[in-house]
């Protein structure tokens, strides 16, 4: 479950976590953006000793987003080591969207 927090900084909050972090760069208004939110959540749940989910909304960060070369939505970019590893643009199912983790982390 993707769970709002506070951080100082977005490298800090990636670079502090004991889990591989799930990034979901996502905005207010973008339609398939809200369709992840019940499949990060599934994911979430289902993963939730092993992985962090945090939400990142490009229009508030757009400095993260450019950082990361955010041109699609919904991106997800998974974080090991405060390093990204990997990278998925699009609606995804939950199904797959685990599967995919579970080889990834």
């Amino acid at each position: 479950m993707a769970v709002k927090k506070q951080f100082s900084s977005f490298q800090e909050l990636i670079e502090s976590s004991k889990t591989p972090v799930l990034v979901d760069f996502y905005a207010t208004w973008c339609g398939p953006c809200q369709m992840m939110n019940p499949v990060l959540e599934q994911v979430g749940a289902h993963l939730r000793d092993r992985l962090q989910v945090v939400k990142i909304d490009t229009d508030r960060y757009p400095n993260i987003a450019s950082r990361y070369h955010i041109q699609a939505l919904p991106t997800l970019i998974l974080f090991k080591n405060g390093q990204p590893t990997e990278r998925i643009e699009g609606v995804v199912q939950a199904p797959q969207l685990l599967q995919h983790l579970n080889s990834m982390i």
